[in-house]
């Protein structure tokens, strides 16, 4: 069985600066991945790669052994808060009715069902009763909770999260970092963005090092090790010398 992601050989590079190297990854189906390094390590530039929201320099990258536009449908994503524009006029219902899309053929109309879906996904998050409300109208920690919702009642394989935990509040924190434990129990696979290295032991299964170039990749409990963080982080690790 392929996996669910294969990167053999990803280079990327804005406007002549090299953002990632030669990146080769494997990712194992079931799992909660952490994607750590500092800012500007290619965390993001990472996720665009995967789903050809950028153009690559080089290389190779396969979702379930195909092309993203063979299994889109199949990957989910929860972009940064700022990449969102929290002024657009919808309500939390219809973002999270967006997830069903892919599902149907154009023209197709959503039906019962995929309210159900939807409703399903809200309801785990604890967002249920804020089907109604605009999506401006909610604290950061009930946002980042309907773009899950959305990715969830899309019925994804993959999952990439792009700083999914960045200013919302901890029972939000908690209850994503819950939902994700569940969904990795069906064979699910996240990659989450993650900046707090004090959890990372705590909520992810393997963890991916960057700083541009992959500094170490593998299960959490033997990858992030003090003499790989330093490697990730160097004269940046000062502050985070207590982990």
């Amino acid at each position: 069985m392929d996996n669910p992601i294969s990167i053999k050989g990803l280079s990327v590079s804005y406007e002549r600066k090299r953002v990632l190297s030669n990146i080769y990854l494997e990712i194992v189906q079931g799992s909660i991945y952490g994607v750590v390094g500092p800012n500007g390590a290619g965390k993001s530039t990472l996720f665009k790669s995967i789903l050809e929201l950028i153009d690559i320099n080089s290389g190779v990258i396969k979702i379930l052994g195909e092309d993203i536009k063979e299994v889109r449908k199949r990957i989910a994503y929860v972009p940064q808060k700022d990449d969102v524009d929290w002024n657009f006029p919808a309500l939390v219902n219809d973002i999270v009715l967006m997830g069903r899309y892919p599902h149907k053929k154009v023209f197709q109309m959503l039906n019962k069902e995929d309210q159900r879906i939807a409703d399903d996904a809200m309801k785990e998050l604890g967002i249920l009763d804020l089907k109604q409300r605009q999506i401006g109208e909610l604290s950061g920690g009930q946002q980042q909770r309907v773009f899950l919702a959305r990715a969830m009642a899309q019925e994804a394989e993959i999952f990439l999260l792009d700083e999914p935990f960045v200013g919302v509040d901890m029972t939000t924190e908690e209850k994503i970092i819950k939902t994700l434990k569940r969904l990795a129990t069906q064979n699910k696979t996240m990659l989450v963005v993650h900046h707090d290295l004090s959890t990372v032991e705590e909520y992810f299964d393997h963890v991916i090092l960057l700083n541009q170039r992959l500094i170490a990749d593998g299960p959490t409990a033997t990858t992030f090790t003090q003499a790989n963080i330093s490697k990730a982080y160097g004269a940046k690790l000062n502050l985070l010398n207590q982990i």
